[in-house]
């Protein structure tokens, strides 16, 4: 395999940043995953981060060095970091359940695979134009496929937060999958969070993303889209990629050829909170520590 790839967060206008992302990849397969915690502060980060991590792990764990089959570990995967997330809304007798949303894509065999739940998109560019992205679980969608408003509309409507499919909630999720799509030299991948999305058109999008290479493009979507969030914006997180070679090698330029059969390369943040702003700093190392572990013990109990 040949891409590029990059992924950055940031906390945006709010005080704590609840979006995780990663991405892995062994010598035949590559897993890309962004999740948008819901709910209370500490509880959201910890959903969105029992979501990623545990879909890195799996993936290291089956992608030996590429998955049996793509969609049924998406779906099974998912399925099992819901119910992990629902341990811990147990352990601790939460009234409150932590949510996230949720998409992940698999690339290998010059195919792509994806699944998402709620909000969080993927897009799919082809000969620099959109040929798909992710069709949102959420109100605003549905009143746009209703012909009710616009898709401009869609990022200012007041109802735009509200989702009808997540992960972490008491009732299952709905996983949406992709068609297998095949993968050409120079089609991108976007994995992004409402954060980037809600602020920037489709056009502007491809515009940037037509322009720079992806390790400029990310960083150059991160920064309009936080320049238009101002201080009350919401967090904001992605991943490009952009398959086969760049016209300029990058240091984010990747051949997995001589990687061997039982390695695999992971970019994955530590899990951390946000502390907010000076004198709001209610949430202890002790404290991540203790995260750290809770979340380990939801995952262990489904790993294989």
């Amino acid at each position: 395999m040949k891409f590029s790839i990059f992924q950055s967060s940031r906390q945006g206008g709010r005080r704590y940043n609840q979006d995780r992302l990663a991405y892995s990849y062994s010598r035949d397969a590559l897993l890309m995953v962004v999740a948008d915690g819901m709910g209370g502060h500490f509880h959201g980060e910890i959903a969105s981060q029992i979501a990623v991590q545990f879909l890195v792990e799996n993936f290291q764990k089956l992608a030996t060095p590429a998955l049996k089959d793509p969609f049924r570990f998406l779906i099974d995967t998912i399925n099992q970091a819901h119910a992990a997330i629902g341990d811990y809304v147990l352990a601790h007798g939460l009234s409150d359940h932590p949510r996230t949303t949720c998409v992940a894509c698999v690339v290998q065999g010059d195919h792509a695979y994806w699944a998402h739940v709620g909000d969080t998109r993927l897009y799919f560019f082809h000969g620099g134009k959109l040929a798909s992205r992710t069709r949102d679980h959420s109100l605003v969608q549905q009143l746009f496929e209703q012909g009710k408003i616009t898709e401009d509309e869609m990022t200012t409507h007041p109802e735009r937060n509200k989702v009808y499919s997540c992960l972490g909630g008491p009732i299952p999720p709905d996983i949406e999958l992709s068609c297998k799509k095949l993968l050409h030299e120079g089609d991108t991948l976007l994995l992004c969070s409402d954060g980037l999305w809600g602020l920037l058109s489709t056009d502007e999008i491809v515009s940037i993303l037509n322009t720079y290479p992806i390790a400029t493009a990310v960083p150059e979507l991160l920064d309009h889209a936080e320049s238009r969030g101002g201080e009350g914006g919401d967090n904001l997180s992605a991943i490009g990629m952009h398959w086969g070679d760049e016209k300029s090698f990058t240091p984010r330029s990747i051949s997995t050829a001589a990687m061997p059969l039982d390695t695999y390369t992971v970019q994955l943040d530590t899990f951390s909170v946000g502390r907010g702003t000076e004198g709001e700093q209610d949430v202890t190392e002790a404290d991540i520590e203790h995260a750290i572990a809770e979340i380990q013990a939801a995952i262990r109990k489904y790993s294989k």
